[in-house]
């Protein structure tokens, strides 16, 4: 079977967030083929991962927890171990490939943040560009955290915004963690930055995205969408997973 660029981009894009559902696949087919008409189909989804996975470059399995299949690049496609569908991270990384699938779908590619420097410095869950060069930070929250972590973590956030060039951060929550996060950067960001951190409450507790799809991204500026929307520059070591 020949591989087409799109394929090879959702394949380079599943060594970047490791696992995704069926949702995360629809609008990521959809964006690394140019289109901003929305998700592709389920059967679209359904029947690219069934092209791939007779070649052996896809895996999927259907876990009792999830009420879907979950689906990732095996080793011959991108040269690492299966995941263990079974850790406590896996809801987490499933999530963030739902929202990483999102900004695709809007013309910004994806990569993964980099490793902190220094003890203080505090690494995301990803990293959104847009075609301009403009980065978001992005984190997608399913379990508060203690207050005094968060002190850190936000003063990561402004010194990358002030430093290194960073757009905006967004967080991406259940609501009861979206309160939270909103009660923590409200007290912990200063006021001149305050708006560059905005926090959405799109997932339920299982983290299903269940909001409104365009409601999280309306203060994005429209974007041409690449047909690679993943970061090929970035360094070796910025794709791999942690």
């Amino acid at each position: 079977m020949q591989l087409t660029e799109r394929d090879e981009a959702m394949l380079e894009w599943l060594s970047v967030v490791r696992l995704a559902d069926m949702s995360a696949l629809r609008w990521a087919l959809a964006g690394l083929a140019g289109s901003a008409e929305g998700p592709v189909s389920l059967r679209k989804a359904q029947q690219w991962t069934a092209r791939l996975a007779d070649v052996g470059l896809v895996d999927r399995a259907r876990p009792t927890f999830r009420d879907g299949s979950i689906v990732w690049a095996t080793h011959q496609a991108i040269g690492k171990a299966a995941p263990n569908l079974f850790r406590q991270t896996t809801r987490h990384e499933v999530a963030v490939a739902t929202v990483s699938a999102r900004y695709l779908a809007r013309g910004f590619s994806w990569e993964r943040d980099r490793k902190p420097a220094q003890k203080n410095e505090h690494q995301t869950d990803g990293v959104a560009i847009a075609p301009d060069g403009r980065r978001e930070l992005v984190e997608v929250e399913l379990t508060a955290k203690v207050s005094h972590r968060y002190r850190m973590i936000f003063q990561s956030h402004t010194w990358r915004m002030a430093r290194e060039g960073v757009d905006r951060v967004r967080y991406f929550s259940d609501p009861a963690t979206a309160r939270i996060v909103t009660r923590e950067a409200d007290q912990l960001v200063f006021r001149d930055d305050r708006h560059r951190v905005t926090v959405a409450s799109v997932f339920d507790v299982r983290g299903h995205w269940v909001a409104d799809d365009e409601e999280p991204f309306r203060d994005l500026a429209p974007v041409a969408v690449p047909l690679d929307g993943l970061d090929r520059s970035a360094p070796a070591e910025r794709q791999e997973a942690s």
